[in-house]
């Protein structure tokens, strides 16, 4: 079970407004800390922890951050409208367009996807594979 996933970041604040644009919106919470930004969902006394909790920091080695070339994050959504929504939200808040919300022939009839790159050039995927919604063939 993944844990955790860390993005690094030179620009906190911008890193913050672009992931708090539809993070908040999915149940995250954020904490800041002198290290960065952590999101993660609430957790309640009676069950453990929900995973994997997201992190934004500069990197440990205080270089410039950078972009995994072939990583993506991505984050489910509970709808359809969600996903367009929260894609708008975080263009609006600095992120650039890789793809807008909808369908894609390579997936199943109900994923439905939007693509962004986070300000520092990180991709991150908002989908919904909701089977009560109308999918791509209906």
């Amino acid at each position: 079970m993944i844990s955790y996933v860390t993005v690094g970041a030179d620009d906190i604040p911008r890193a913050k407004r672009f992931y708090s644009a539809f993070l908040p919106a999915l149940g995250y919470e954020l904490k800041e800390g002198p290290e960065g930004l952590s999101y993660a969902l609430p957790e309640s006394p009676d069950k453990p922890a929900v995973l994997p909790e997201f992190y934004v920091k500069p990197p440990f080695d205080q270089g410039p951050a950078t972009v995994g070339n072939g990583t993506m994050i991505a984050f489910q959504a509970r709808s359809q409208e969600e996903v367009r929504n929260l894609h708008s939200a975080a263009l609006a808040a600095n992120g650039q367009d890789e793809g807008k919300p909808g369908f894609r022939d390579a997936y199943g009839p109900n994923f439905y996807v939007g693509y962004l790159r986070d300000p520092q050039g990180n991709k991150i995927a908002l989908f919904s594979d909701n089977p009560d919604e109308p999918g791509r063939d209906g």
